[in-house]
């Protein structure tokens, strides 16, 4: 951030402290908003040809705004990734423009790249299945195999995210019929937790050698410690090339598998936006598109007309 002037480096963590403190946004999401505001502020200051103090970023013409987005498309920033960066300069301009009283138009204005939604790759149910049998026998210590097992059911069967299966504490556990999970911005939803997935993590807690600690967490890495997502998304890749499932067979994959699946069964969507955490309905009928999508391949493949 050495481009930066100090005033655009105060304002810029001010906002992110305020992002944090009253919106809940998670450490990796300040990251990446700093990442992005940072490389803009940075281009602002070489293509104006000046330090980027205040005064400065409310000059910001439509002009100023196509160049920095052709000069991210140029050295390789996808529509996406650009259309991502973009939302985070203004939302931060948003924020600067009221607290110091300038017209952000320019920048509010500015049209971010189309790019065609990616949709989830949910795994197919006996896929699925195979998967949690397979993860089972891919670690030499029994106790990891049952970790890697607890972890996985739980995304599947509850359709936790891998933070927040990671982010379980001893005090969670036994696991009650109704968990309740605080999400992406700090964002609480109750979770219904499957004998299955009550099973797997007891199996797991029979079987660690670590001692279970209120406060410490539930699951733990080979030396004790907090099991980071790494390993669970090794297990995955090893066991999804025995299984010769695609790339797309990630711990993710089950959640959206979880999704997709009890979409299939005749889940009411709003009901499995709430399962989900989805603070839109619209990223959960991502998962109608998918389920569509199938059901258009079956319809294809057996039509007698196909």
């Amino acid at each position: 951030m050495s481009l930066i002037s100090p005033a655009a480096r105060d304002a810029l963590e001010h906002w992110l402290s305020a992002q944090k403190a009253l919106n809940g946004a998670s450490d990796n999401t300040i990251a990446a908003y700093q990442g992005d505001l940072a490389e803009f502020l940075s281009f602002i200051t070489l293509h104006k040809g000046e330090p980027t103090g205040l005064k400065a970023l409310e000059r910001i013409g439509v002009s100023d705004m196509r160049a920095w987005m052709a000069q991210a498309r140029q050295s390789g920033v996808g529509a996406r990734s650009l259309a991502r960066k973009l939302s985070a300069v203004k939302s931060f301009y948003r924020w600067l423009a009221e607290r110091e009283g300038f017209e952000p138009t320019a920048v509010l204005s500015t049209r971010a790249p189309k790019f065609q939604k990616k949709l989830p790759r949910p795994l197919a149910p006996d896929a699925a299945s195979a998967m949690l049998d397979t993860v089972a026998l891919q670690a030499p210590t029994p106790w990891v195999a049952a970790r890697d097992v607890a972890v996985l059911t739980l995304l599947y069967g509850c359709g936790l995210r891998i933070s927040e299966a990671l982010g379980l504490k001893g005090r969670d556990v036994p696991l009650p019929d109704v968990l309740r999970i605080v999400g992406k911005g700090g964002k609480e939803r109750l979770v219904p937790v499957l004998q299955a997935a009550r099973d797997a993590v007891e199996a797991y807690l029979h079987a660690c050698p670590y001692a279970l600690e209120p406060d410490a967490p539930l699951f733990r890495g080979v030396r004790g410690g907090p099991l980071s997502p790494r390993p669970i998304q090794k297990v995955m890749e090893q066991t999804r090339m025995q299984l010769g499932l695609p790339a797309s067979a990630t711990p993710h994959a089950m959640r959206h598998s979880f999704a997709t699946h009890l979409l299939s069964a005749g889940g009411d969507l709003r009901a499995i936006q709430e399962l989900l955490g989805h603070a839109s309905l619209s990223t959960t009928q991502a998962y109608t598109a998918v389920d569509t999508a199938r059901l258009m391949e079956v319809y294809e493949r057996t039509h007698p007309k196909a």
